[in-house]
């Protein structure tokens, strides 16, 4: 019982990152100008655009890869240090920022956590032996 409990927190820590990039891609997608709001956003956080891609790439790919279980340990800890960026950099300047930069900061120590005991079942990680 314990492993799956091990599995459902992997996928709820993963479906963060892929549930925010999937909306910033339908929300992309969906404006002709979409983009550009996008790195507009990024813009008024002090964040040059090549930022824009960078987010989506390490959301989408390293999100994936903890989902199911691949490169756990380095997956884990890209998505520590991103949600650790994002709370100091970008969620500490909005309204109730401090309440999201605890939460992101919260979800990295989660994701050191999984680092820490990447040998999961239900992983692809797993399948390799």
């Amino acid at each position: 019982m314990k492993n799956y409990i091990e599995v459902f927190a992997r996928v709820l820590l993963a479906q963060i990152f892929l549930v925010a990039v999937l909306i910033t891609l339908s929300q992309i997608t969906s404006n002709p100008e979409g983009y550009a709001a996008y790195t507009g956003y990024l813009a008024v956080h002090g964040l040059p655009g090549i930022f824009a891609p960078l987010t989506i790439f390490i959301q989408l790919v390293f999100g994936l890869g903890l989902l199911l279980g691949y490169k756990t340990k380095a997956c884990a800890y890209t998505l520590a240090v991103y949600a650790m960026f994002i709370a100091l950099f970008m969620k500490l300047q909005e309204v109730n920022g401090l309440i999201f930069t605890l939460q992101y900061l919260a979800i990295a120590g989660g994701l050191i956590m999984v680092a820490l005991h990447d040998k999961m079942a239900c992983s692809l990680d797993n399948l390799k032996k």
